[in-house]
């Protein structure tokens, strides 16, 4: 049973529900247990195409329908491939589904990447599969935060780590939109630790004072009062993906603005083209697996993966102060989570932790 959504139209959604296919030599079978779904899911829709994340786990008619990645965890059911153990409970990268089929390779004690041909060309980060049982860090008690939050915090982590890699390109202070969000929130978290460095939350007035009680922005600023922002030298990180809000925030900061990153798409509804006249640096797209691909490289896999997990730890922390987990099972509990995402109707205080399982 799967949950799709249209590709050119993604407030439209459908459950097919079909068998899972037969394994072929070299495949295991994996049962999707459960999955966070979050705002973030909704950008990997609205750049199915663009970043090809409509790919990873293609649909039944993959031309009109597509079905959106989130992670979880899944559990080996059946197996046709020594290197995956039925029994065995993996975290990873999955679709909206009841199941998937995987090929197991370049595997090791700790994990095994799916090299399923259709995956081939896709980043390496999102088609490894962590097994629970070999993971020291692994708490059964913390398996909804680890869905909910890693992936967004180790996008957060990514995002404060490539500026602070280019010395936060002159600026004295960081603005964020979408500041309600959980990819903002992390991302403010990580900032508000560095000295001397502001972090602006760009957020609406519905949302204004939960941003402003997490106590990791400096200055909150609601969309209808930009024009009060501006002065000093600043970054912005995009998380919203408003065009509108983007031309704001460049016009009021002018030259003084030293760079502009896109990285989410919360305002997904809103227009995508942007000002030709816009002041300030050309806004460039931040794809987080290319900043990860070079920190590997300058710190091994260990390296970066001590250094996130350090983070991750006061960060859990931080969130069991305000995160509300909501859990809902069924194809109706799906589909209800996802168009109150879509429809921006998410209290941001809410994290939705799913199955297709009944």
């Amino acid at each position: 049973m799967d949950f799709e959504v249209k590709r050119e139209s993604i407030e439209e959604c459908r459950v097919v529900d079909e068998d899972p296919p037969q394994l072929e030599p070299g495949q295991a079978l994996l049962r999707v247990d459960a999955f966070a779904l979050t705002t973030n899911n909704i950008t990997y829709g609205v750049m199915g195409d663009a970043l090809r994340y409509w790919d990873f786990f293609p649909a039944h008619d993959g031309a009109t329908w597509g079905r959106i990645p989130v992670w979880g965890f899944a559990d080996v059911i059946a197996t046709t491939h020594d290197d995956a153990a039925e029994g065995e409970r993996v975290y990873g990268y999955l679709p909206m589904s009841t199941h998937l089929v995987v090929t197991p390779g370049r595997a090791d004690p700790r994990a095994f990447v799916d090299v399923s041909a259709h995956r081939a060309g896709l980043p390496g980060a999102y088609n490894q599969y962590q097994r629970v049982d070999a993971d020291p860090s692994h708490d059964p008690a913390f398996e909804d935060h680890r869905m909910l939050l890693f992936p967004l915090f180790f996008t957060s982590f990514v995002i404060d780590d490539f500026l602070e890699d280019n010395a936060f390109f002159g600026a004295e202070s960081v603005v964020v939109s979408s500041a309600s969000s959980k990819t903002a929130i992390g991302t403010a978290f990580q900032l508000h630790q560095r000295p001397n460095l502001g972090v602006v939350g760009l957020t609406s007035s519905r949302n204004a004072d939960f941003v402003d009680g997490l106590g990791v922005y400096d200055r909150v600023v609601t969309y209808d009062d930009l024009d009060t922002i501006g002065g000093s030298r600043a970054a912005y990180v995009d998380i919203a993906g408003d065009a509108g809000v983007r031309a704001a925030v460049h016009r009021a900061y002018g030259d003084q603005l030293t760079h502009s990153m896109m990285v989410g798409a919360t305002h997904w509804d809103e227009p995508s083209a942007a000002p030709g006249d816009m002041p300030g640096p050309a806004p460039s797209f931040f794809f987080a697996p290319d900043h990860i691909t070079k920190r590997t490289k300058d710190w091994g896999r260990t390296g970066l993966g001590d250094r996130v997990a350090e983070s991750w730890r006061r960060y859990v922390e931080f969130c069991d102060g305000w995160i509300d987990i909501h859990h809902g099972s069924g194809p109706a509990a799906v589909e209800q989570a996802y168009l109150e995402l879509v429809e921006g109707r998410s209290d941001p205080t809410t994290g939705h932790i799913l199955s297709m399982w009944p």
